[in-house]
């Protein structure tokens, strides 16, 4: 996974967390996916950036999964879950992508 984006990682795992979760109706399943994207996301933002940005990231990670829970109740689930996998996309590559 080398070649894929760090913020493309971050904004797939959100989704497809969510989106497991609903269609499989087992959210443990979806918090499977959701860490497993966060680790791989993790590893690549200290490789790429350092352990500072890595925490700060991952921090950003964390906290758009537990936003989007009272966000959904405003603008509804997709498009909660697709606004905060956007946020983290675009943090992941102001801070790490683009600096290729």
């Amino acid at each position: 996974m080398a070649g894929v984006p760090t913020s493309v990682v971050a904004a797939s795992g959100l989704v497809a967390g969510y989106g497991l979760a609903r269609w499989t109706k087992k959210r443990p399943l979806g918090g499977v996916a959701l860490a497993a994207a966060g680790v791989v996301a993790a590893r690549g933002w200290q490789q790429k950036a350092g352990g500072a940005t890595a925490a700060a990231l991952s921090g950003a990670y964390v906290a758009a999964f537990a936003g989007s829970h009272p966000l959904a109740k405003k603008i509804g689930a997709w498009p909660s879950v697709f606004a905060v996998a956007g946020g983290v996309a675009l943090a992941s590559w102001v801070a790490v992508d683009r600096r290729k």
